[in-house]
């Protein structure tokens, strides 16, 4: 979590969107971003925070991917850092 926008990966996730991803909260708004390329594959996140989660997903692409494939295989994926 950071800057009130809310991260989450959740394991055995991949029948829904077959591709790597991560659902993304904030305040009333709900969006899924594919990774690593941050790509928008549903909902929608206001302007600021949706350039934020872009600017995350593009320092952490790495991290991602290892955890995208941690959680589809059903093991718990590491934390990754927050921007700051």
């Amino acid at each position: 979590m950071f800057y009130g926008i809310l991260i989450r990966m959740y394991m055995l996730d991949t029948k829904q969107h077959h591709l790597p991803h991560i659902h993304v909260e904030y305040a009333e708004s709900e969006a899924i971003f594919q990774i690593p390329d941050g790509d928008l594959l549903e909902g929608e996140l206001p302007s600021k925070q949706y350039k934020l989660v872009q600017a995350w997903i593009a320092l952490h692409s790495d991290e991602l991917m290892a955890d995208w494939k941690l959680a589809a295989s059903g093991v718990t994926p590491y934390k990754i850092e927050p921007l700051r």
